[in-house]
């Protein structure tokens, strides 16, 4: 099995490092993933970089070039709930953009492109599988819909906005809804797991830096496992 491994940051891709050896690089465009066998599979760990064109961009040149059968992709968010809290982990079943307004352009709805899906869901045999093994592990997480922009959210304000149109949102990052967007058109599965760093508030610049090493860490030891014994 092929399966593809993509954060947004270095800091994010080092815990991956920490569990698996390295064989060798590819370029992928303009991006290189490392190369990993683990237990028979073979890992191609990459940064997409941050915002929705590198995301796009980075997962359309791996598969344009590799048959993978599945992919993960993992990092951190914003909170968007009162009820989701600092180092939740976030189990998206769809995605959309925030940062889309097109009802005036047709019979659209808020975050919706144009000629695309109203909302990317993660439907598949693969994300139930994980899902299950989470539970499996007495991992708590959430399920529900995750927002993308290309906005780092950190006021009241953008929140307040953002909750209007999106009122059952859990989360809001930067890379999401493109990386559902690509794995739609190349029919892959998309398992995302994302990690609460902060409120997506006032505060959340000062807390980004200090919880996103402790979440990522949360998430990749997770991943690292459930690949380890993937056959």
């Amino acid at each position: 099995m092929k399966i593809a491994i993509i954060v947004p940051m270095e800091i994010e891709a080092a815990y991956y490092r920490n569990n698996f050896n390295s064989e060798d690089k590819k370029m992928f465009g303009t991006t290189a993933f490392e190369h990993f066998s683990v237990n028979g599979n073979d890992i191609y760990l990459g940064l997409s970089g941050i915002g929705k064109v590198q995301a796009a961009m980075n997962l359309s040149s791996l598969l344009s070039n590799e048959d993978v059968d599945l992919i993960f992709m993992t990092g951190s968010a914003g909170s968007m709930d009162e009820s989701v809290h600092k180092e939740d982990l976030i189990l998206p079943n769809s995605f959309t953009y925030h940062d889309a307004h097109n009802t005036a352009a047709g019979d659209y709805v808020e975050g919706q492109i144009p000629q695309e899906p109203a909302r990317f869901e993660l439907n598949s045999p693969q994300r139930d599988k994980f899902a299950q093994y989470l539970k499996d592990q007495n991992i708590d997480f959430r399920e529900g819909l995750v927002v993308t922009g290309d906005s780092f959210i950190a006021s009241s304000k953008q929140k307040e906005e953002i909750k209007k149109n999106f009122p059952d949102a859990l989360g809001v990052e930067m890379e999401g809804a493109a990386f559902a967007q690509v794995a739609y058109h190349f029919n892959k599965p998309l398992i995302a797991m994302r990690a609460i760093s902060d409120n997506g508030d006032e505060n959340a610049d000062e807390d980004f830096d200090s919880f996103v090493k402790k979440v990522g860490a949360k998430a990749a030891k997770l991943i690292c496992n459930y690949v380890e014994e993937l056959k």
